[in-house]
């Protein structure tokens, strides 16, 4: 089902060569002020892993990887979803210190995804991973460096505006933080959908916190696979979006799990057969640094502050035939 939405008497900001000018950029004042705000490397990245490592990202649990075989090496192999597990192994393997990370471009396809305004299945994003102590494995902590991320974010959209004046869109540098059990006390006759929307819409930046555990009611907020971040230690990072009237989730992150919070979500989440797989167990036996870390998107952050209705027209990638119509008929460029 075609799920495009047309925003009443949408105009792109930019014409088309000045879309890509801007996105080039974003990309490259945002990686830089983001890597310097939190002391990160930039390394490689693999685009696929092998199916028995359990290194690709579930998701919700639900979505189906890209699969291949390689006759070469005699394994099958994955397109990755994320980076989530891959970063925490490399920081090891590149003997990182405490205080120190790596951020990398990360390309992957989501074949499962259901298309919209927002929603792609190529997903293009900056991953990133810090090593961190005991001591600063708490909430303070990721407040810290969420307030960060957002600081780069504004600081990045502030220069942005200075070399296109044509570009309105102005972010907030206040970030709300909220707990989903905090959220649905707030608006429980809402979806956690309009939970979101309701609260980024009074607060315009926020952090919604605790993702992946199930609420007072009996269900989750929404679903977060459970060998990555603590779900009491996690969270996302949303802005007020004007062109689609909508939360727009820019970055997915928190601080990983410790071998006992690894061992607790397992078993609530009923994937105790992951314990075997070989980072698992690296996980499970104390082989892996405590880090924190997280994705954002790169589409996203150039459509929100170009002001884009539609992803598409800041990344290309494949749509239905409705969806190009649509789009055609009202002026969204599509890539």
């Amino acid at each position: 089902m075609n799920k495009v939405y047309v925003p009443e008497g949408y105009r792109p900001q930019l014409d088309a060569y000045n879309t890509q000018r801007a996105i080039e950029y974003i990309k490259r004042t945002f990686q830089a002020e983001f890597s310097s705000a939190l002391h990160l490397k930039r390394v490689s990245a693999p685009l696929f892993v092998t199916e028995e490592s359990g290194l690709n990202d579930n998701l919700n649990g639900y979505e189906r990887a890209v699969s291949f075989d390689v006759p070469a090496v005699g394994l099958d192999a994955q397109v990755v979803h994320s980076l989530a597990k891959w970063k925490r192994l490399a920081l090891k393997r590149y003997r990182f210190d405490v205080g120190d990370g790596l951020y990398t471009d990360m390309n992957a396809i989501r074949r499962d995804e259901e298309l919209d305004n927002i929603h792609s299945i190529y997903v293009d994003q900056w991953d990133w991973e810090k090593i961190i102590t005991q001591e600063t494995r708490n909430i303070e902590y990721l407040k810290l460096i969420v307030t960060a991320i957002v600081d780069a974010i504004c600081n990045t959209n502030d220069r942005l505006r200075v070399r296109f004046p044509q570009l309105t869109n102005c972010l907030c540098r206040n970030v709300a933080f909220i707990t989903t059990q905090e959220l649905y006390d707030l608006y429980p006759n809402l979806s956690a959908k309009e939970r979101e929307n309701a609260f980024v819409r009074e607060h315009k930046t926020a952090f919604i916190m605790q993702i992946g555990g199930k609420l007072d009611c009996g269900v989750p907020h929404d679903g977060r696979a459970p060998d990555y971040d603590d779900w009491l230690l996690n969270g996302d990072i949303f802005f007020w979006n004007d062109t689609l009237g909508c939360a727009l989730e820019i970055s997915s992150m928190g601080i990983r799990v410790s071998p006992e919070s690894l061992d607790r979500q397992l078993t609530l989440s009923g994937c105790d057969d992951r314990r075997n797989l070989p980072f698992h167990k690296m996980l499970l036996n104390g082989e892996l640094p405590l880090t924190i870390g997280g994705g954002i998107g790169q589409s996203r952050l150039c459509m929100l502050m170009m002001g884009c209705a539609h992803i598409g027209e800041v990344q290309s990638s494949i749509w239905d035939s409705e969806t190009v119509k649509i789009c055609e008929e009202n002026g969204i460029p599509l890539l």
